[in-house]
């Protein structure tokens, strides 16, 4: 693989506007052109006309220039609706969208999506870089895009073929309006629960190893002063998981 020139890609990054924290819930730059700007238009351009909202709000907006990606193929639990008048290539909320590279385009023209970023410019929150790792020696151009994501303030997604870049797309759209905790760690409220789930924090200790400890000593308590012995003899604890959670459990709280 090529190796990239970083003085051309720091020329090209530092004339890009970077979205400015904090980040404003907005889709697209008020309008300040008649032209929509699109992926080969001026690149100096960084505002459009807002687009036309979706006829149906559950769809995916395309760019008709994605048309015949092998991707769409793989997007079919949400409806698709192809239009001239955005920027990305795919909008998968009001403040989300997707710009799709494929690593082998990349080595090919590496100021690509710099280009397309210096388009789209401060427009949407949500600014997904969907990679599709099709070379096999990706890990260089990885690196050029990991540092063009950071500092575009871009959410890199990788995917290995065009069934997984699909899907992608899709679950964004899917889970446009979930609330955030439908991903958050869950918070046991029963005490039972909440001495199971510290019991097996203790790895090896799992779930069935922790009920059966209750169950066996009544509390935990009891299986703090228990000896090292006496919790290799609860079934299916054994010697070796004894030994850990012994060592773990007389370990003091507070170090000095």
């Amino acid at each position: 693989m090529d190796e990239f020139d970083d003085d051309s890609f720091n020329d090209v990054l530092g004339s890009m506007e970077m979205p400015t924290a904090p980040k404003q819930p907005k889709v697209q730059e008020p309008p300040a052109a008649t032209v929509v700007a699109s992926s080969n238009s001026n690149p100096s351009s960084t505002t459009a006309p807002a687009a036309k909202p979706a006829s149906n709000p559950h769809s995916v907006l395309v760019h008709s220039k994605q048309r015949g990606n092998p991707i769409l193929k793989s997007i079919l639990t949400v409806p698709l609706e192809f239009r001239d008048d955005i920027i990305p290539d795919y909008v998968v909320g009001r403040t989300s969208c997707v710009l799709y590279l494929s690593l082998k385009y990349h080595n090919l023209n590496p100021d690509y999506i710099c280009q397309r970023l210096k388009a789209l410019g401060k427009m949407y929150e949500l600014r997904v870089l969907l990679v599709q790792v099709d070379t096999p020696e990706p890990h260089n151009a990885l690196k050029s895009l990991t540092r063009i994501s950071l500092l575009a303030d871009l959410t890199m997604m990788l995917a290995w073929n065009a069934e997984e870049a699909g899907k992608i797309i899709e679950t964004y759209k899917q889970f446009e309006k979930r609330p955030p905790d439908l991903i958050m760690e869950r918070v046991e409220s029963n005490p039972h629960q909440k001495l199971v789930a510290a019991l097996t924090n203790i790895k090896p200790v799992n779930k069935t190893d922790a009920v059966t400890l209750l169950q066996t000593f009544g509390n935990l308590g009891n299986i703090i002063i228990a000896s090292e012995e006496r919790l290799s003899q609860v079934m299916g604890l054994g010697p070796r998981k004894a030994k850990k959670l012994y060592k773990t459990l007389q370990e003091p709280f507070l170090s000095k």
